[in-house]
């Protein structure tokens, strides 16, 4: 008993060892999976962290980019507000500018009535001079008639009777001339009415933009061409700008000359049509389109002055009275602005009693001068006499394209119906607008200011006059030239123009070299 109560112990000590280590071994082994569970939750920590810290970023950026959204709105909205400004400001000083030229035109009136009363003053003092002095004489003379006798005494009362009769009859003839001065007006009033009554056209205001339909959007790709080849080929020849944006289906061509603009869109109609778009084939359609433009010109010219019914006409005369179709002037149309006064010249000469044929011959060549004034010297009065005079016009047209503005007396009562007619038409509600004006005139400035350099074959003004692109002759000019005179246009445009904003000046230098393989 006592050896098996041994064995029995040690075994129950054996057992109660294994046991400890037993669960010493389970007690790591929950160590060791607690402590992995422990780095793994670590791990989800740390990437919830991180997922934590990127939304956290996104949402920064999400609401920066929303707080420079609505700031960018608000910059718009600032410089569209200025924008308005600046219109207002502009409207108002072009009325401030009329109102300064009425002031001026009341203040001469002014003077002129002042000048008129201080010879009226002049000569009421003369005169009650001359009366003191006949009273004088008067008295004198009554004491030499107490001893004349009855036939000296009664040539004195006779003389006397006459003279009193010559200043009644005087007065007489001021009231008639008064009351047939009155009666003129009237007369001219419905002269005027009946006329204006008679014809009534419509105006137009042009625009400096025009749209080209596009088949597809692909399109654009082809018009703006590899690394935009073609679309500054077509710039160049033809002086305009192409817009291509996202708008689906059109491209904008912009451009202030309307001949201009008009040969631009027919010509890139023609080449999406054609397809075959690259600088040689546009510089063909450009050439065709503007020999069709020079038909297109007589043509509308003969139609002015056929609807006008002026027969007669010169073949230049024609081609410039087309050419004013493409001529804007204070935003009215100068070919419909012409006809127009050419119709109310004619029925106001009808109506006095003068040639009506002549009439509406003065009215229609009367703006002639505003087809050529980028060709000659002086304004369109004197540019539009010289022409009419040069191509066998009659005096009363000669005369009525110089005279139409009051510039001078005028010589044949046509110039003066040319003048009502022309500021009728002019004066109809709508029919001008003095900003595009002023805006084309700039335009025009900009291009005259960069042609005058020497070395300068053509220049364009684009993008609405902020840009200026001017084409040198690469024979005359070298590349340090084209440099140095991209600064001095930029120096004189600078100098000598008011333009708002800032002008960009590109000056473009082509070597071309053409062979014919035969």
């Amino acid at each position: 008993m006592t050896g098996t109560a041994f064995w029995l112990l040690l075994g129950m000590i054996i057992g109660a060892l294994g046991g400890v280590a037993g669960w010493l071994v389970y007690a790591r082994l929950r160590a060791d999976a607690a402590r992995g569970q422990a780095e793994e939750i670590l791990a989800d920590a740390r990437r919830e962290a991180e997922t934590i810290k990127k939304e956290a970023d996104l949402h920064a950026k999400e609401e920066a980019l929303r707080r420079r959204e609505a700031i960018d709105a608000e910059v718009e909205a600032a410089r569209r507000q200025i924008r308005d400004d600046e219109r207002r400001l502009e409207k108002r000083s072009d009325l401030l500018d009329g109102k300064l030229e009425l002031i001026g035109k009341k203040e001469r009136e002014f003077e002129s009535v002042q000048r008129f009363l201080a010879e009226q003053q002049e000569e009421l003092n003369r005169r009650n001079a001359e009366v003191k002095q006949i009273i004088v004489e008067q008295r004198e003379a009554l004491h030499r008639q107490a001893q004349l006798g009855p036939e000296e005494a009664r040539a004195v009362l006779l003389k006397r009777v006459e003279e009193d009769l010559r200043h009644e009859l005087g007065g007489m003839i001021l009231k008639h001339d008064q009351a047939l001065r009155e009666t003129a007006q009237q007369r001219s009033r419905e002269v005027l009415a009946t006329a204006i009554q008679r014809y009534a056209a419509a105006h137009t205001a042009e625009t400096t933009v025009s749209t080209v339909d596009i088949p597809t959007d692909d399109m654009k790709g082809r018009i703006i061409g590899r690394e935009g080849r073609n679309i500054r080929a077509f710039e160049k020849a033809t002086g305009v700008d192409v817009i291509v944006d996202d708008t689906p289906g059109i491209v904008i061509v912009t451009g202030f000359d309307n001949v201009r603009r008009e040969v631009a869109k027919i010509a890139l109609e023609k080449l999406i049509q054609d397809g075959r778009i690259h600088p040689t084939r546009i510089e063909e359609v450009v050439r065709e389109t503007q020999e069709e433009m020079e038909q297109h010109i007589r043509r509308v010219g003969s139609a002015a002055a056929q609807e006008a019914n002026v027969p007669g006409l010169h073949d230049k005369l024609i081609e410039y009275l087309g050419r004013l179709k493409f001529r804007t002037s204070y935003s009215q149309n100068v070919l419909r602005h012409s006809i127009e006064v050419a119709f109310l010249t004619g029925l106001l000469a009808e109506e006095i009693g003068l040639d009506g044929a002549i009439g509406r011959r003065c009215g229609l060549l009367h703006d002639i001068g505003k087809a050529a004034d980028h060709e000659m010297e002086g304004g369109h009065p004197v540019i539009g006499a010289e022409l009419t005079k040069r191509y066998g016009e009659r005096k009363e047209v000669v005369h009525a394209a110089l005279g139409h503005h009051d510039d001078l007396r005028p010589e044949t009562p046509y110039t003066v119906l040319v003048a009502a007619a022309d500021a009728i038409s002019a004066s109809r509600p709508g029919a001008r607008r003095e900003t595009l004006e002023k805006y084309v005139r700039r335009l025009e400035e900009l291009e005259a200011l960069a042609c005058g350099f020497p070395g300068v074959e053509q220049a364009y003004a684009v993008q609405a006059g902020r840009e200026i692109r001017v084409i040198a002759d690469s024979h005359r000019l070298t590349d340090e030239d084209a440099a140095k005179l991209c600064r001095d246009i930029a120096r004189a445009v600078q100098e000598q123009l008011t333009y708002p904003g800032e002008v960009k000046v590109t000056v473009l230098r082509e070597t071309r070299n053409v062979e014919f393989a035969r």
